[in-house]
C-alpha cells in the first residue's frame, strides 16, 4: 500500500487529469478514497464502468449524483464502446482553461495526459483496450493482471495504466459484501452462501422479481441485512428452493446450498439475473 501510495503522488505530478473507474452497480464501494485523496485539486473524472451489468435507471441516477456533486461523469461499457466516444470532448471541457494559460506563456498543446486508476478489477484494461480499439494491454476477469505503470498513446489523450490498488483493510462489511459479490474482490474471501445470502436480502428489497424470473422461487421482502447467521432462516428456504429446481443435490438426497449459493453469485455476475445496482443513490444515508 506505501509503495502504491508513493507510485501514484509521483505518476499525478505528470498527468493533466485522473481518470477513476468504478463498478457502475457500486459506485461508492468499488471507489478507492486514496485515489482522491492523492488526486487532490487535480481534475477527476469518475468513469463508471459495466454498465452493461448495471440497472440502467440507477446508471442515469448516479451520472447525475456525481455531477450535482461537483464531480465529472462518464458511463462507459468497454465491451460495446458505449459512451467512449465522449471521453475527449470532457476532457477538453474540463481542461479548456489550462489550455488558455498554457498558449498565453507561449507552451504548444500537446495530448492530454489522464492517469487511469482504480481498484484490481474493475475493467482498467477492457477500457483502455476498446479505446485504443486493438488490444494494447492483457486483460483478464481476475485481479492483479497490470502489474505495472505504462504509457498508453492514443492520440489526443496520453493514458498512463496503474495497478489496481485495494485500500488494505475494508472495515465496511456491507462495501466488503457488494465488492465480492460482484466479483471486484476474490469471493473465496467471504463464504459462498454468506454471499448469496446477502445478495437475496438485496434482491428482495430492491429486485424482487429476478430470483422469480429466473429460479421461480420467491426472495424474501423486507428483511434487513445484518449478518448471514441473522437473516438464514429467511435465506435457506430460498437456497434450497434453487437448489431443487435446478437438481443440486448433495449427499443422500439433501439439497446442495453450497452449489445453490455459488450458482446464484456467479449468475449474478454475468448478468444472467437480469441488470441490477447493488448501490442506489437515492438510499445513502438511510
Amino acid at each position: 500500500m506505501a509503495k502504491a501510495r508513493r507510485q501514484m503522488q509521483e505518476v499525478i505530478k505528470r498527468v493533466d487529469v485522473v481518470l477513476e473507474l468504478v463498478d457502475a452497480r457500486l459506485p461508492l464501494a468499488s471507489s478507492n478514497p486514496l485515489i482522491a485523496e492523492l488526486a487532490g485539486s487535480k481534475p477527476r473524472v469518475q468513469i463508471l464502468t459495466r454498465i452493461d451489468l448495471a440497472d440502467e435507471k440507477q446508471t442515469s441516477a448516479w451520472e447525475k449524483y456525481f455531477q450535482e456533486s461537483g464531480y465529472s461523469c462518464l458511463p462507459v461499457d468497454a465491451k460495446s464502446g458505449k459512451g467512449i466516444q465522449r471521453l475527449l470532448p470532457l476532457l477538453e471541457t474540463i481542461l479548456k482553461d489550462k489550455r488558455l494559460r498554457d498558449a498565453k506563456r507561449g507552451i504548444r498543446p500537446r495530448p492530454f495526459r489522464a492517469m487511469v486508476a482504480g481498484i484490481p478489477n474493475v475493467g482498467k484494461s477492457s477500457f483502455i483496450n476498446r479505446m485504443a480499439r486493438k488490444a494494447s494491454t492483457k486483460t483478464g476477469d481476475r485481479p492483479g493482471v497490470t502489474k505495472t505503470q505504462q504509457w498508453i498513446r492514443l492520440g489526443e489523450i496520453e493514458l498512463l495504466d496503474t495497478p489496481g490498488v485495494l485500500w488494505p483493510k475494508l472495515d465496511n462489511q456491507v462495501a466488503a459484501h457488494k465488492l465480492a459479490v460482484s466479483g471486484a474482490i476474490k469471493s473465496d474471501i467471504l463464504d459462498a452462501q454468506e454471499l448469496a445470502a446477502f445478495f437475496i436480502v438485496w434482491a428482495g428489497n430492491h429486485y424482487p422479481s429476478a430470483l422469480l424470473d429466473r429460479y421461480q422461487v420467491t426472495a424474501p421482502i423486507g428483511v434487513q441485512w445484518t449478518s448471514a447467521g441473522e437473516v438464514w432462516s429467511e435465506v435457506e428456504p430460498v437456497l434450497e428452493a434453487i437448489a431443487e429446481k435446478r437438481g443440486l443435490l448433495g449427499g443422500r438426497g439433501v439439497m446442495d446450498l453450497e452449489r445453490a449459493a455459488s450458482l446464484v453469485v456467479r449468475e449474478l455476475q454475468t448478468g444472467q439475473l437480469g441488470r441490477m445496482s447493488l448501490e442506489w443513490p437515492s438510499e445513502l444515508g438511510v
